[in-house]
């Protein structure tokens, strides 16, 4: 077996048709170079597992192909099969309303969370059998969670031995099987000969996010919701990034230019926003602005104290003067005079009022020396560095 240098993991949705399973392993092992799987498992119900457990083991379907073809030994065991629970707590026999397939995809996304977090792995994943909602989550979790390497796939079989109870792969030598749904041949038999048979394994393109949107959830619910948040997000608002050493803020792929003061006070707004929100729950930040602080709350020496800190990475040489300048910490007037300027300055590189608004210093409502001022850039996606 030629080396590849990954653990190949055969990954299969599996129902009513064992057959799927057989033909995909088929299917690799003729690939050029063949790919022979390590370890073996089959995403099923009770009822499935039945089915595969009759067909591939004890009428040995899959131990003849393997000796057939010198695929490494395969078995199927206990831990090979891959059933969801109920809300009962037993494995379900079949997927037949809206909690069962919620289960089910649950089951999936979890499943293959786990395999892809071993980076020797490789899986090849066929979403031929099954219930079409199997598939569907298969293909879904490939996509949220499935590395460059990983192999998405769908068997196709001659329409006359699609499904053949006395067809599982195409063997060295021809056989004649009767039809499912027996019609007359040329000769007027009602005969099929393998040597007539194709299975083509192809391979299907996918979309993959994984490390591209931030997926913490743990159901298949959860890891949509969460994407479609980041995506929504990405659309309209711009990763905000502050590299303190560098001095550097840029927004999208615009660099903003502040005067020392004015970043140390923007980085203050920034942090408020980051540090300070009181729904940490929520995943979106949308209209919200109860971290926000009032101007008071940064006119204080402790507030410029903790502002300093920041200032002392960019400009370590000149934060003592800061500190000596401003005794008493920085009045609300250049607090003010610094949001109006600040504003400015994002104003002119953004060039668009819209995303200004969402970057700038701003205020909710106006209720002088209480005003409440930040940023309303939603929270991930600042970076301060």
């Amino acid at each position: 077996m030629k080396k590849t240098g990954y653990r190949e993991i055969f990954i299969f949705i599996a129902g009513s048709t064992p057959q799927v399973i057989t033909e995909s392993i088929y299917a690799l092992a003729m690939a050029k170079p063949p790919v022979y799987p390590h370890e073996l498992y089959i995403i099923t119900t009770c009822r499935g597992k039945a089915i595969a457990e009759n067909a591939l083991i004890e009428k040995g379907e899959l131990k003849k192909l393997c000796d057939e073809y010198g695929i490494p030994s395969l078995s199927l065991k206990e831990n090979s099969f891959i059933i969801p629970s109920g809300c009962s707590g037993n494995q379900l026999d079949d997927i037949r309303d809206e909690s069962e397939n919620e289960a089910m995809g649950d089951l999936i996304t979890s499943f293959i969370r786990e395999k892809t977090a071993d980076p020797a792995a490789r899986l090849h994943c066929s979403i031929a059998g099954g219930r079409k909602t199997m598939s569907f989550y298969l293909g879904a979790a490939m996509q949220l969670l499935g590395r460059p390497w990983d192999k998405l796939y769908h068997v196709l079989v001659t329409p006359e031995f699609e499904s053949n109870r006395d067809f599982f792969y195409k063997p060295k030598k021809d056989k004649v099987i009767t039809p499912l749904n027996p019609p007359l041949d040329k000769e007027g038999n009602k005969k099929l000969n393998t040597k007539n048979a194709e299975i083509i394994l192809a391979e299907l393109p996918f979309i993959r996010l994984r490390n591209k949107l931030s997926l913490e959830g743990t159901g298949f619910k959860e890891l949509v919701h969460e994407g479609q948040r980041d995506i929504d997000i990405a659309m309209v608002q711009p990763e905000l990034k502050v590299r303190l050493a560098e001095k550097a803020l840029q927004i999208g792929d615009r660099t903003i230019t502040l005067t020392p003061v004015h970043m140390m006070i923007y980085i203050a707004y920034l942090k408020h926003k980051l540090n300070r929100c009181r729904h940490p729950e929520r995943p979106y930040c949308g209209e919200c602005t109860d971290c926000f602080p009032t101007i008071v709350e940064l006119s204080t020496r402790p507030a410029l104290e903790e502002m300093a800190k920041d200032y002392h990475v960019m400009y370590p040489s000149r934060v003592e003067d800061v500190l000596h300048k401003y005794k008493d910490g920085l009045s609300q007037d250049i607090i003010r005079q610094a949001i109006s300027k600040i504003k400015k300055s994002i104003g002119d590189a953004l060039a668009d009022e819209a995303l200004t608004s969402i970057y700038a210093i701003t205020s909710p409502r106006r209720e002088y020396a209480n005003t409440r001022h930040g940023v309303r850039v939603e929270k991930n996606k600042i970076k301060i560095i």
